[in-house]
């Protein structure tokens, strides 16, 4: 079966994806004070990071700060549940604007991981305190739903 990054379109799907969403992201009043005005070489950041976890190449571990870098990233944002929720909320609409398949399995498996991650940030951003960090220190890996 093919990983969600090769079902998504590989890197190109994934980036064209994220720089869909990040330019909704960067138009919100809502998450904008969380981006400011962006900043360079977040969408390559962002890409690389969705691509590992899908299935794709390790680049964002390797070269890019791995997870250790979004833990700090994210630390003292105090991202709010408005916040986290319109981040889902642009995700997924994003998918339609990116073309991205509309396969439900699909969908659900992007879905599961934005909303999985968007509430791991969510607590990073608000911990005062290593010990208040989400346990996870690594990226996740994610794949097709189990079928029932």
């Amino acid at each position: 079966m093919q990983t969600l990054y090769e079902f998504a379109g590989g890197h190109e799907g994934l980036r064209r994806l994220i720089e869909t969403f990040y330019s909704d992201v960067l138009a919100d009043p809502v998450l904008k004070p969380l981006f400011g005005q962006g900043s360079p070489g977040h969408v390559d950041v962002l890409t690389a990071f969705e691509a590992e976890s899908f299935g794709g190449p390790d680049d964002f571990s390797r070269t890019m700060g791995g997870f250790a870098h979004l833990i700090n990233v994210h630390r003292n944002l105090k991202v709010t549940e408005a916040q986290r929720s319109r981040f889902v909320e642009l995700y997924l609409a994003a998918l339609d604007k990116a073309g991205m398949p509309d396969d439900p399995a699909f969908r659900q498996a992007l879905r599961e991981h934005v909303e999985f991650g968007s509430h791991v940030a969510m607590q990073n951003s608000n911990a005062t305190s290593d010990d208040q960090l989400h346990p996870l220190r690594e990226v996740p890996h994610w794949n097709w739903p189990e079928q029932s």
